[in-house]
């Protein structure tokens, strides 16, 4: 796989971090858990072997998860775009015109996304929906709960 994977300088930049974490702190700690056990004995019934092996197997899996996907980075600066138009790295705000309420939304990338700070990544069907859309557009997303109507009320850009 050799698509290019989209996320603001701040994405890329937490997965760094974890990268960076998990060889220099968790991968030194699991070969030492190992080590510790492998010097009990018997491996074959060794619950304390078996179970830092399996956690070693984890972490390696992330790594070169993580790994794979800074290699495939496609970082784009939200704070250097602007326009009126939703576009990947856009803070919007929308009114919901049924139920009165408005939210902020932030399009970034699918590692990036967290709804409980209003951070949705670019391929779910809200950002579907509003992308390429305009400031004062009504738009219709669907939703798992029926037609969701909306009016984008305001499209900024800047950091995150």
């Amino acid at each position: 796989m050799t698509s290019r994977i989209p996320m603001t300088p701040t994405g890329k930049q937490k997965l760094r971090e974890e990268l960076d974490r998990l060889k220099s702190v968790e991968r030194p700690r699991i070969i030492g858990e190992i080590e510790r056990a492998r010097a009990h004995g018997d491996l074959s019934e060794n619950a304390e072997y078996q179970y830092a092996k399996e956690e070693q197997g984890m972490i390696e899996a992330r790594l070169r998860e993580l790994e794979d996907k800074l290699g495939r980075a496609e970082v784009i600066d939200p704070s250097k775009l602007s326009g009126e138009r939703v576009m990947f790295g856009a803070k919007v705000r929308i009114f919901d015109i049924e139920t009165e309420v408005e939210e902020r939304l932030t399009i970034v990338g699918p590692e990036e996304a967290d709804l409980s700070i209003g951070y949705v990544s670019f391929d779910s069907a809200v950002a579907r929906a509003l992308i390429g859309r305009n400031e004062g557009d009504e738009v219709r997303i669907k939703t798992p709960k029926g037609i969701r109507r909306v009016e984008i009320v305001e499209v900024e850009y800047g950091p995150l």
